[in-house]
């Protein structure tokens, strides 16, 4: 038997979770009923921080037949923000102007274990994703996961096992398929507007070039850092590791390689994603790569600060990808088409690929706001836009020109097996070092 498509069975699963740094979790006695079409979904924010407070979570208040009835954090400053903006949310739609429906958690696992619940928005530091993924998929819930949603190319598919194995409704959470020039880009090129594919060009924008060694700091009254770094290694606190105090600038975790790879797979998990879509081959991938880039000296931030990135895909297809501006570029035999997320929109090398009609005949891509698109699948116990296969498949594409950076050489990739043939040292960097078990 396969072993990438051997059933997960709940003994494997819980030995995974604690491999993935998830203490184990107790069930509740009973999980709430699958929710109809008609019913209102429940909703629990795990992790409020910058993203969730200014994207995720607005967009979910704002729709009428979506409840958030809970928030968790480590943060308490943080935590009860969420709280507030919550309850002053729904109170403002009440006659009486009062509303307390919205309990708070600093413990994921406490969350988890709510039978009303029906699904979660999880907006926490990269290295916690797929941990409290398997968690609340074995606690019963749906998932709608921030990108990119895996720090590993194993824990992905140990994820994608599990959504399968419980028959979770999943969703990647990037909304850039929703966005109109990126949709209708990929319509002109999977309908043959631009030709044959022959090339694509990707762009991230650059990451922060630098922060020297910080020194070590009491940790803030209101952060539970033991819980903050969980399944990653111990370090002192130091603010600029985590996030700055009672406020939601950039945090610094998105520069420390401990939780997160930086912009290689940050904003690669947007463009990169397009680009598969575009390319027909979002639950597949390369089967070549190669890359340079470069790291800080020295100092707290130690991610990738340039990269350029070659892939090479058995349909012929070659993939550039590097640090620029984020953008994508289909180029053809006839013609080429770029989506840009700034000002220029969408552009391509005629006005009649532009205007080009997308027929009836035609391949037509799904137009849907990407918490519109989790919330109906949660319904409708439907596939989302970016399932948890498409979701796993996108940020492998940035390990792989991450590892191919590592190691300095050409990698041959077999994108079924999910391995590299004969190169031990590049498999062994499929998986991520955790602290596991860890203790609160």
């Amino acid at each position: 038997m396969n072993p990438k498509t051997a059933p997960l069975t709940r003994r494997k699963f819980s030995r995974a979770c604690l491999a993935a740094g998830a203490a184990p979790l107790v069930l509740p006695g009973r999980v709430r009923a699958r929710p109809s079409a008609n019913d209102r979904i429940t909703v629990g924010m795990l992790g409020v921080g910058r993203q969730a407070y200014h994207a995720n979570m607005p967009a979910f208040l704002h729709m009428p037949d979506v409840q958030v009835v809970a928030v968790c954090d480590v943060d308490d400053w943080r935590l009860q923000n969420a709280r507030k903006r919550v309850e002053t949310h729904y109170a403002e739609q009440r006659p009486s102007g009062g509303y307390r429906g919205c309990a708070v958690y600093r413990d994921f696992r406490e969350m988890l274990a709510r039978p009303d619940i029906d699904a979660v928005m999880i907006s926490t530091q990269d290295h916690w994703h797929v941990p409290m993924s398997l968690a609340a998929i074995e606690a019963g819930k749906d998932v709608s996961l921030e990108k990119p949603i895996t720090v590993s190319i194993r824990e992905g598919r140990l994820l994608c096992d599990a959504v399968a194995r419980y028959s979770r409704v999943f969703r990647t959470d990037s909304e850039f398929r929703s966005r109109d020039r990126f949709r209708r880009a990929c319509e002109l090129v999977l309908n043959g507007r631009i030709g044959t594919l022959r090339r694509i060009r990707t762009g991230a924008p650059a990451s922060d070039r630098a922060c020297p060694p910080q020194p070590a700091q009491p940790v803030p009254e209101e952060l539970d850092y033991d819980l903050w770094l969980g399944p990653a290694p111990r370090t002192p606190y130091t603010e600029k590791r985590v996030h700055p105090r009672k406020g939601y600038g950039r945090p610094g975790w998105m520069r420390v390689r401990d939780y997160c790879d930086g912009m290689i797979s940050n904003w690669g998990t947007h463009l990169n994603d397009i680009a598969q879509w575009g390319n027909g081959t979002q639950t597949t991938g390369p089967v070549e790569i190669e890359g340079t880039g470069t790291y800080p000296d020295d100092g707290l931030w130690d991610v990738l600060t340039g990269f350029e990135v070659t892939y090479r895909y058995a349909n012929g297809v070659e993939m550039l990808y590097t640090y620029s501006h984020p953008h994508v570029r289909f180029e053809g035999t006839e013609g080429w088409v770029q989506a840009d997320l700034g000002g220029r929109g969408l552009t391509a090398s005629s006005p009649a690929i532009l205007n080009a009609p997308i027929g009836a005949g035609d391949i037509h891509l799904p137009a849907k706001t990407d918490k519109r698109d989790f919330i109906d699948a949660v319904k409708t116990r439907g596939a989302t836009m970016e399932t948890a296969e498409i979701g796993h498949r996108t940020t492998t594409v940035c390990h792989l020109g991450h590892i191919a950076i590592q190691v300095g050489r050409r990698l041959r990739w077999d994108p079924d097996a999910e391995v590299f043939p004969d190169d031990p040292e590049a498999n062994r960097m499929l998986d991520r070092p955790r602290r596991a078990p860890w203790v609160i």
